[in-house]
């Protein structure tokens, strides 16, 4: 979302003050410059004082008395000498500007013995890379010089490259992705593993910035943000990729932090959202903040096929339909869901065909989260039933136009037995845990600008949305209250978010198969089905 333009005279008085702030600081530099004399003297004859009174407290009281006689003795002889008070003072002014001046250090020029040695080891692995046999003057060849192809350059503290710019030469083909990402391989080995590094590729300028990137926040927990209807934060990503910031808490501090927001809804252009990962990278973690965040506005969905009770404390909660675990539960909450989408669509046709606006019940927004979908394949192969991706083609087709939203959560392990309709329909991608280059760019469809490191925290990853740009991603901490190894503050955070029980916990759930189709995910708000 761009920023809006503040009002005229804000602005105004935003720039009159900008002018004003670069006109004190002008004058300052210049008043500082011409009394730099001044400012050194008096600072000397501070020093000098303060070594004269050191010297008077370190001297032994038995020999004060003599030292007092001999200082009153030299100002006499000063006094009465010829010229003598005006060549003390030009002295004293002398030794007070030599005491006085400034005694830093000048920074050191350029790389030390150290940093030139990585300096010229990273040329000599780029040799074969920027480098062919026919070119008569090679920007990089064997005892060649690295400054004339490494512009500009920095160092941290550990004397690890921070920042550096690559100069290559035109006909090295900067536009295939199998070359770049052979040089960006090369570049993350050499300038130290364990971080994440950020890649520009300036074609027309023949030139390669790599920066290091600062960690993104792991101590965001979950929370209320700050966003419209219809907007959904996934996470956190570096201030540098978006225009928007959200205020949060932590503690009793407050700060703004860029988030990756994802809009939903009836003109939203990436209605789904599928989410990949690893085991414990962050999944079920990122689908319970979404689904928190979906029952402020909306009525949710979740169907787990792990059957691992990650979505037990939203059981029974207001605006909770079902959170299924069985089978069973799963197809008829589904099909539920589907016969839901079209009744929605017959609604608002006819109110369109009438001239009215939409009925009531089509406006609020309906989430189907499915966590694992295709730990039901095996089941439904043994028991002859459907599959239940089968039974989202229709919410995945039609579920913009019905205010249908539709989050789906797999592992790599098993992303081959996604149906068909998940791939197509869900634009939306997000990406947890370690992931290689080739992976990254398969399921989101773009490269990243990044190499990701080798191990990372549980919830970071990248996020693509549509056809936009790869974006770093840090999930917030919303994991399950109900888990042993939760903390209470974390376990206080998601609980305070919790809608109240729309039902005591002790009810005894229905079962599914004995109510019809059409009612049932609305009268379960069971975990288990029987």
């Amino acid at each position: 979302m761009a920023r809006r333009p503040l009002p005229s005279i804000l602005s105004t008085g935003s720039a009159q003050i900008a002018r004003s702030r670069e006109l004190a600081r002008t004058a300052t530099d210049s008043a500082t410059d011409v009394l730099h004399p001044l400012i050194t003297i008096t600072r000397g004859l501070r020093r000098l004082a303060a070594a004269g009174r050191r010297r008077w407290s370190d001297t032994p009281k038995d020999k004060r008395g003599p030292l007092l006689f001999l200082a009153a003795s030299v100002v006499l002889v000063v006094a009465l000498a010829p010229y003598g008070p005006l060549l003390a003072v030009m002295a004293l002014m002398a030794a007070a500007a030599w005491h006085g001046r400034d005694r830093t250090a000048p920074a050191a020029e350029g790389p030390d013995e150290s940093q030139i040695k990585r300096l010229d080891a990273l040329y000599e692995a780029l040799i074969p890379f920027f480098s062919v046999p026919e070119d008569p003057a090679p920007l990089y060849a064997h005892g060649g010089e690295w400054e004339k192809v490494f512009p500009a350059h920095e160092f941290d503290a550990a004397g690890r490259i921070s920042h550096l710019t690559i100069r290559y030469p035109a006909y090295f083909p900067d536009g295939e992705a199998d070359a770049r990402a052979r040089v960006e391989h090369l570049l993350h080995a050499k300038s130290g593993r364990g971080r994440e590094y950020r890649f520009e590729w300036d074609e027309e300028g023949n030139q390669l910035s790599v920066t290091v990137l600062s960690p993104l926040p792991l101590d965001i927990a979950a929370q209320p943000f700050v966003t419209s209807p219809g907007e959904t934060v996934l996470g956190f990503t570096d201030p540098t990729e978006v225009q928007r910031t959200l205020p949060l808490t932590h503690g009793e501090q407050r700060r703004d932090v860029p988030p990756v927001v994802w809009r939903t809804g009836v003109r939203s252009t990436e209605p789904h959202l599928l989410v990949m990962g690893q085991p414990g990278s962050g999944t079920s973690t990122l689908l319970r903040s979404i689904a928190l965040q979906a029952l402020r506005h909306g009525d949710v969905l979740i169907v787990e096929g792990g059957g691992t009770g990650e979505y037990a404390c939203l059981a029974g909660r207001d605006g909770v339909l079902a959170v299924e675990c069985g089978l069973v539960g799963a197809l008829a909450s589904l099909e539920w869901a589907a016969h839901e989408t079209e009744r929605r669509l017959v609604a608002l046709n006819r109110a369109r065909q009438a001239g009215h606006p939409p009925p009531d019940d089509t406006r609020r927004p309906l989430w189907i989260l499915l966590d694992r979908p295709s730990a039901f394949g095996h089941l439904t192969a043994v028991d002859g039933r459907q599959d239940p991706q089968a039974l989202l083609q229709v919410p995945l087709r039609h579920g913009r136009a019905a205010n249908v939203t539709v989050v789906v959560a797999e592992q790599f392990d098993t992303a081959d037995v996604l149906s068909d309709p998940v791939r197509q329909h869900t634009r939306a991608r997000v990406v947890l845990g370690p992931a290689t280059p080739g992976r990254l760019t398969a399921f989101l469809g773009a490269p990243s600008h990044t190499v990701p490191a080798a191990q990372v925290p549980a919830g970071r990853g990248y996020a693509r949305l549509g056809d936009g740009p790869v974006l770093r991603l840090q999930v917030p901490r919303t994991p399950d209250p109900y888990d042993d190894a939760t903390t209470d503050a974390d376990r206080q955070a998601v609980l305070a978010l919790l809608p109240p029980r729309s039902a005591p916990a002790e009810t005894e759930p229905v079962a599914l198969e004995q109510l019809p189709v059409e009612a049932s995910p609305a009268g379960s708000n069971s975990s288990h089905s029987s």
